[in-house]
């Protein structure tokens, strides 16, 4: 094993829609080096919502993906990893079953976040790679919850939502394309948690809005023209209000089947881009930012930035 496989480290975040890898290496200027990064969506959360259970289906795609990237980080020499799972899985009632399936599958004892250490660790991976005006208001818009995070070099105050693309998918928008009814409804829902965050977290002392995910980096990539997914353009990308808007307008109108032919649009994220879109209008309206600007990194950042520091002897 060479000394650098030695101090790489793997990062697994698997959220409500995807699950995705991080292999890295101290340094850089997002203060890891990125040597391996995947994602696919599995669609863990499908039906949580509504049944308080995984799907059987649902949760052996994503067990399959989880020992695919398994077998990517031991191949590269790869000895301390760290498997987080965040919002399908604290919702889960049968949640053991992905932990009994992580461990045989991987050897590695999954953790689940907490709404709260969600938050700090997408603040953490989001802040490390972007410059802006402080203090931040982090937004991280996954599939089954909304993180709001406030601070500078580090969060002064957080809240974890339950409103995210697949929840809201499936709460409010069910017909291809939805109606309007459907599509105010959701911004509806969307607002109501809004207020509830702002009450928490205080938007209005933030003087950036950073927008991390996948929801964001796809509206990102469309706004830009983009004809196929390319993260070094999109990451550090203004998105202004106005463009996110006419977003929301075109997705909508838009089926499903019409948004996955678009270029930079992820298999798995057609159906539920909408509902994401919406999060992100929203907010930007409720607390007044004419821009987001744009980060490809995020709590799967956050997450290997972390074990790279517990690994680090000049930190103990």
């Amino acid at each position: 094993m060479t000394s650098a496989a030695a101090t790489a480290v793997a990062a697994v975040d698997v959220g409500t829609n995807s699950v995705r890898l991080l292999v890295a290496e101290p340094g850089g200027d997002r203060h890891l080096t990125q040597v391996i990064r995947e994602m696919r969506i599995t669609r863990l959360g499908k039906g949580i919502d509504a049944t308080g259970h995984l799907d059987d289906a649902a949760l052996e795609r994503t067990l399959s993906v989880i020992g695919d990237y398994a077998a990517i980080w031991r191949r590269r020499g790869v000895e301390r990893a760290r498997i987080a799972a965040t919002s399908a899985i604290r919702d889960a009632a049968d949640r053991d079953r992905f932990f009994d399936g992580v461990r045989e599958r991987t050897g590695v004892d999954a953790v689940v976040l907490s709404g709260k250490q969600e938050a700090a660790t997408a603040f953490l991976g989001a802040t490390a790679a972007v410059r802006g005006e402080t203090p931040y208001l982090v937004l991280d818009i996954g599939g089954g919850s909304t993180e709001l995070i406030l601070g500078d070099l580090a969060p002064v105050a957080s809240t974890s939502r339950q409103l995210g693309c697949v929840r809201l998918t499936e709460r409010a928008l069910p017909s291809d394309p939805p109606t309007r009814a459907e599509l105010d409804a959701a911004a509806a829902i969307a607002a109501a948690q809004l207020d509830a965050a702002a009450m928490q977290v205080h938007p209005e002392k933030a003087r950036t809005l950073v927008g991390v995910a996948g929801t964001v980096t796809t509206l990102a990539a469309l706004h830009l023209g983009l004809d196929a997914y390319e993260p070094e353009r999109i990451h550090g990308t203004r998105l202004p209000r106005p463009a996110v808007a006419a977003l929301v307008a075109r997705l909508g109108a838009m089926t499903a089947a019409q948004r996955a032919a678009l270029g930079p649009m992820a298999p798995g994220r057609e159906d539920v881009i909408v509902g994401g879109a919406i999060i992100l209008a929203c907010a930007m309206a409720r607390f007044d930012f004419t821009e987001v600007l744009v980060s490809e990194a995020d709590i799967l950042d956050g997450l290997a930035i972390d074990l790279l520091r517990a690994g680090d002897p000049a930190r103990d």
